[in-house]
């Protein structure tokens, strides 16, 4: 069967529409807890959001169909992603859910969901559910309806766990620090573990109201916390996103430090103390040639994957790495947790930072990125890609870049957009590659 709901990070999509509805969110309840119905044990779904107006919807939606089926509800409200993992794990749930769209706008929401491991949902999970959808699924007897109950100190389990991610010898004491909620599930959690690490913290993005998630603030839009750490005298800036599992640094004069050079200083300061397993770091097509050269230099490797933090993991759980990430900012840590952490990304950022006794700009720019450039193309209909005229000019470009850049080309999966993206030393010839393979594919779909 193909995937009509789930997408490359659970289901994602327009509140009120098509598959992000209350009628969706509770059939998927019903599906996943009837999936993860295994045993004789009382079984058990954490559920978490962010701060958008649709969760309350969706998480109502979700307690009915879990519990139509026989499972129990913990909710935790507004919190992180990871912390949604860490609690299934902890609380020996069968299944964990969050409700997030991550960066995206408040309009659109999404279901997330984790298997008692704590680690997103398998592919084969995750069609066995998509199958069941189409289903009329059985319901529970009425004495065995699940309950639902709210706990009051999810909030503080998390920040426990995040702190103990940081060195028993490190402190955060004199540093200034600003950090950009997005407005979103991090917004009390990260600054309070930050506060309780001893960091004088000026935070921002921090009064959801249900709408202003994401909106002019956090890692897909910095004006905010450069503005905030020059203005502030701060020492650094942590942007998280809607749900804070995607980091991006602001260094002291204001400039941007991705997920990219992020990558570079966790890998080579874990390398350093004999803690990087795999050889190197997991990472996606997308991540610039620069990384790649300065790991290579450190006797390190970057293995590449499809673009996704889904893909990421799984080349890290089968090859034995444990830090990977993406550069939109996506870090895992797999001795900290089993899915994407900003906070605690932030606070391996932080130790170095402290450790080293330098200006967040002289520590974080590791290396001079290779001029990059990504363009969408939108198309009507058809398979661009597959016309004669965009393979040559494609096959030509490839050839041009041997030895001196890389060439990326990929159709989105949720929009008629091909993503064409080239970098190489030329910056000139980088222009001209992807300008000659934008017009080709606008051509062919024409």
């Amino acid at each position: 069967m193909g995937r009509q709901f789930f997408g490359t990070d659970g289901i994602r999509g327009l509140t009120n529409a098509g598959v992000m509805t209350a009628a969706v969110a509770m059939k998927v309840g019903q599906a996943a807890g009837t999936r993860f119905l295994r045993g004789k044990h009382r079984h058990r779904v954490v559920i978490g959001k962010d701060t958008r107006l649709s969760g309350y919807m969706l998480e109502n939606a979700l307690v009915a169909g879990f519990t139509s089926v026989g499972m129990d509800v913990v909710l935790t409200g507004p919190l992180p992603t990871p912390a949604i993992a860490m609690l299934t794990r902890e609380l020996r749930a069968d299944v964990g859910v969050m409700i997030s769209a991550s960066h995206n706008p408040y309009q659109d929401n999404g279901i997330k969901l984790f298997g008692p491991d704590g680690f997103k949902l398998s592919d084969e999970d995750e069609l066995a559910i998509e199958a069941m959808l189409a289903q009329d699924l059985p319901l529970a007897p009425a004495a065995e309806i699940g309950r639902a109950r709210r706990i009051e100190d999810a909030g503080g389990r998390y920040i426990h766990a995040v702190k103990g991610s940081l060195p028993d010898d490190v402190r955060l004491d004199g540093l200034k620090i600003v950090i950009d909620c997005a407005n979103g599930a991090a917004y009390q959690a990260a600054p309070s573990a930050l506060w309780e690490l001893g960091a004088d913290v000026v935070a921002v993005g921090v009064q959801p109201n249900g709408t202003n998630i994401n909106d002019k603030c956090g890692s897909t839009h910095l004006a905010l916390i450069k503005e905030t750490v020059v203005a502030s005298g701060a020492d650094i800036g942590i942007a998280l996103d809607g749900d804070a599992d995607r980091l991006i640094v602001v260094d002291e004069q204001g400039q941007t430090v991705d997920g990219d050079q992020i990558m570079a200083l966790i890998g080579t300061q874990l390398a350093a103390r004999g803690a990087l397993r795999g050889g190197g770091v997991v990472a996606t097509v997308m991540s610039n040639l620069g990384l790649e050269r300065y790991l290579a230099g450190h006797g390190l490797t970057l293995a590449r994957t499809k673009v996704g933090d889904r893909h990421v993991l799984e080349k890290m759980k089968a090859d034995g790495f444990n830090l990977g990430g993406e550069q939109s900012g996506h870090m895992i840590l797999l001795d900290h947790g089993t899915t994407g952490d900003g906070t605690v990304a932030a606070l391996q950022v932080l130790a170095a930072l402290v450790q080293s006794g330098k200006k967040a700009s002289a520590l974080l720019h590791l290396f001079d990125p290779v001029p990059q450039l990504l363009r969408n193309v939108r198309f009507a209909g058809g398979r661009p890609l597959e016309d004669a005229r965009v393979m040559a000019v494609i096959a030509e470009a490839e050839a041009a870049l041997i030895g001196k850049g890389r060439l990326v080309i990929r159709p989105s999966g949720t929009e008629p957009v091909i993503r064409v993206m080239a970098e190489g030393d030329d910056a000139g010839q980088v222009d001209d590659v992807v300008e000659a393979i934008c017009a080709a594919v606008k051509e062919a779909a024409a």
